[in-house]
């Protein structure tokens, strides 16, 4: 009788696939209250990861990390017409607290325009004080009704980037710049995704603004997962909360500002991207543990080796565990690792260790070989960018792979079931938009026909990206 797959296949079912793995990688558990989760050690490492990626390149734009309160009073959210409709069915509202019954409920925090607004109309006084570059990492609140770990949970973790220009050029060049120098570049060489960027229709965009860029990878089901937005906010919230400046003609004028966004969506992504039947596949650059050395049999000798090679490899910069748990069958460890989705296993018995070789097994290319115990430092390098390229390779082929140009509502439809659809905007409109999300298709964003970034909505030469999503 054959052997039960750990992992039910994602050709029978992607969505159990998905779970089975989180649940398995020791990724997250459910919470305690619906739609809420509980990250494990390992699915946080891989956040930990994330977060000093990102925060690098956002400090490399000039941004600054803050952090603002999680309520916020419910008048806040009113202030700003647009922005309240978008969230209300959304929000968490405390009405008592300390035995009491509060006399204005607050709003736990779903994201913090509002909040933020508040204290920007007090900090901005002149020209001089913009730009004014904020970021916060904190977590949200958002009533999911139908919650997937790390894709829409009711309480989740991310960064939140809010500014405040002289003039709506300035705003609009610099959440561009977010959306390339932050966003594309991470997602593109660390996460590995080869995500399409465009600007989001009307329809899609978030509540409050005037323009939102965003990207979208497609996930290994062929769906398309928004991976983080960047978002154009004109005046909108500068009016609604008087944040003024005294220009250097002397007059008082309103900033113009962006906010934008990335959050433990994209662990979700990570997995959806590069998972196979046997677990995760992590990119060299993400992983917390780039190489596990393992001792295949508790030969003293073996362990001392084992140990000493982690050093050295330690030593070289990588991130390495050393995996001496010779008391626990070694097909187990191995499996276990696999499931993690460590890029390296370096496995040494005795024979290895007399031949003066580890046995090199490769997650993401697949594959096992000897190398010799001299020259790993250099072949794991190697390797490590080998695998990084191949992952981001694959991203790709996949996408144009599974990515069809169609003409008609029904054929659009009819792609979404497998992939994603191109359609010229000028032959959907907001009108075919619609139709499409009655059927669970959404426009996911607009390029220009060259694949570049689109000027405006009904510009001629736009396409609209076709996708059922998560």
């Amino acid at each position: 009788m054959a052997k039960a797959p750990i992992l039910t296949p994602q050709a029978d079912d992607f969505p159990r696939w998905y779970q089975d793995l989180i649940g398995k990688a020791e990724l997250a558990d459910n919470g305690p209250v619906r739609g809420t989760m509980v990250i494990r050690p390992y699915g946080y490492s891989l956040w930990e990861r994330m977060q000093a990626e990102v925060d690098a390149r956002i400090k490399d734009a000039g941004a600054q990390n803050a952090y603002f309160p999680m309520f916020i009073p419910e008048n806040y959210l009113t202030r700003e017409a647009e922005h309240v409709e978008g969230f209300s069915p959304e929000l968490a509202v405390v009405t008592h607290g300390g035995g009491k019954q509060l006399e204005e409920p607050v709003v736990v925090r779903p994201t913090s325009e509002t909040i933020i607004n508040e204290y920007f109309s007090k900090w901005v006084q002149s020209y001089r004080d913009l730009p004014l570059l904020i970021n916060q990492w904190a977590n949200v609140v958002r009533w999911e009704l139908r919650p997937r770990i790390f894709l829409r949970t009711t309480e989740f973790l991310w960064q939140e980037g809010h500014t405040a220009h002289a003039t709506y050029e300035d705003a609009r060049a610099y959440a561009s710049r977010i959306h390339h120098e932050v966003y594309d570049d991470f997602m593109r060489n660390v996460l590995a995704i080869d995500v399409v960027l465009g600007r989001k229709t009307a329809r899609e965009r978030f509540a409050g603004a005037i323009n939102t860029l965003t990207l979208e990878g497609m996930m290994g089901d062929g769906k398309a997962l928004q991976m983080g937005t960047s978002h154009e906010l004109g005046q909108n919230f500068a009016k609604a909360f008087n944040t003024q400046y005294l220009a250097d003609t002397g007059e008082r004028e309103y900033v113009w500002q962006t906010s934008w966004g990335s959050s433990t969506r994209m662990v979700g992504g990570l997995i959806m991207s590069h998972g196979d039947d046997n677990g995760l596949r992590i990119p060299p650059r993400l992983a917390p543990v780039q190489v596990v050395v393992m001792a295949i049999k508790g030969d003293d000798a073996v362990v001392e080796a084992v140990r000493a090679l982690g050093d050295r490899l330690k030593a070289a910069g990588v991130r390495v565990v050393v995996d001496d748990r010779t008391d626990t069958p070694f097909g187990r460890r191995a499996v276990d690792w696999e499931l993690k989705g460590v890029p390296i296993r370096l496995e040494i018995g005795p024979r290895d260790l007399e031949g003066g070789t580890a046995m090199l097994a490769r997650r993401i290319a697949g594959g096992k070989s000897p190398v010799a115990l001299d020259s790993v430092v250099d072949t794991v390098a190697a390797v490590l960018d080998e695998d990084q390229a191949l992952l981001l390779a694959q991203s790709g082929e996949r996408r144009v792979a599974r990515t069809v140009d169609v003409t008609s509502i029904g054929e659009a439809v009819e792609a979404a079931a497998t992939g994603w659809a191109r359609m010229p905007w000028a032959d959907l409109g907001a009108e075919g938009e619609a139709k499409l999300a009655e059927q669970g298709v959404s426009v996911r964003c607009l390029v220009a026909d060259d694949g570049g970034m689109p000027d405006a909505e009904d510009q001629a030469g736009n396409v609209a990206i076709l996708a059922r999503a998560y």
